[in-house]
């Protein structure tokens, strides 16, 4: 009798482990392919931008609850270490390109990036970003140019409408142009609610929202603009999520790259703990929807930051940045979702492409 209640107390302590400890998205079995796909760009940001901020917030970041993760390589067609505009042509479009070079190969050649090709699939799709909207990755997965400074015309790109929804800023780039157009007159002709404020942005209920949020660049976080990009990925998730077909979503944290530039580790580290709030935003839709697979990568290191030490006391780190540009080291890559385990391991950066094709059953 006592082996017969040993065994059914055992039972009992097994049946309640395995209620409690899952995964993060086994509450069912997650299907294998994903129907939507949100995929985060911290620019500038390596292993140790992301360790430096686990190591001085005050919260665990989101980054910790990705199961797996791997190394993306970073160089472009022409150099070792890239620059945005091919790394992020890299990413959106499957093929090296020169630096400098948007959306196009090293003979100028336009090559469809994911958006595109979503768009044409019939998927809903959206660009969001804390710099200008045609600054060089985000553009990439818009725009065709052989420059990436060439921002006025990258913004007529923005007219052909395969992005859904685009949040930035740039408003300059469409409104006060040389040539003297207007072109948001023409967005709203094409169905795009323009907004200009976060308060606008939440407000509107269209299908397709044209966000304007500056004049240029955003504000940095420490300079107020902490929590607008929560915003502006709530606001896309909630607008492309609408489509039954589902969607592609890119959001890029674009100052982390400038903070490293500047050799200011306040400045990176308030950067990276922001898109990782964004981030949180997009895990809580995914855990609730089930079908939804995050990505959150960089397009390259900026800083050749390390971290030699920390002073417990004050809770600050000892670092140093070896350069104020670019560097050519590999840089993570996290993923949580159905199809996650595609993006483990150490991979060019052109396999972001062919693994985004294949989870959603679309052939080139």
């Amino acid at each position: 009798m006592k082996s017969r209640n040993i065994s059914f107390f055992i039972a009992v302590i097994l049946t309640l482990a395995a209620t409690i400890f899952v995964s993060p998205y086994s509450y069912s079995k997650p299907p294998k392919n994903p129907k939507n796909i949100i995929l985060f760009i911290g620019d500038g940001m390596g292993v140790a931008q992301v360790y430096a901020a686990m190591s001085v917030s005050d919260n665990t970041l989101v980054f910790r609850q990705f199961p797996y993760s791997g190394f993306s390589i970073t160089n472009s067609a022409n150099d070792y270490t890239t620059d945005s505009a091919a790394g992020g042509t890299a990413i959106a479009c499957g093929v090296k390109t020169n630096n400098g070079m948007i959306g196009v190969a090293p003979d100028g050649t336009p090559v469809p990036s994911i958006i595109e090709i979503a768009h044409q699939k019939g998927l809903a799709t959206g660009v969001l970003s804390t710099s200008a909207i045609t600054h060089a990755t985000p553009a990439s997965f818009v725009a065709h140019n052989s420059g990436r400074g060439n921002y006025e015309d990258i913004a007529l790109d923005f007219l052909r409408g395969t992005a859904d929804v685009f949040i930035g800023g740039g408003e300059n780039h469409f409104k006060a142009r040389k040539d003297g157009k207007d072109l948001t007159s023409d967005l709203a002709a094409e169905g795009y609610d323009v907004v200009y404020t976060l308060d606008q942005l939440k407000a509107s209920g269209s299908q397709k929202i044209a966000g304007l949020l500056a004049k240029e660049h955003m504000p940095t976080a420490l300079e107020g603009r902490e929590g607008v990009l929560e915003e502006m990925v709530r606001k896309a998730v909630t607008t492309l999520s609408q489509d039954k077909d589902g969607f592609f979503l890119m959001v890029e944290g674009s100052m982390i790259d400038w903070g490293a530039h500047d050799n200011n580790l306040e400045y990176t580290n308030a950067e990276t703990i922001d898109l990782d709030k964004a981030i949180g935003v997009a895990m809580d839709f995914a855990r609730k929807d089930g079908n939804t697979l995050i990505v959150v990568t960089a397009d390259h290191e900026t800083g050749g930051l390390t971290i030699p030490g920390k002073d417990p006391k004050t809770n600050t780190l000892n670092v140093n940045f070896s350069t104020k540009g670019h560097t050519g080291v590999m840089v993570p890559v996290f993923s949580f979702g159905p199809g996650a385990e595609e993006f483990s391991g150490i991979n060019d950066n052109t396999f972001f492409l062919d693994r985004f094709l294949k989870l959603l059953k679309i052939k080139k």
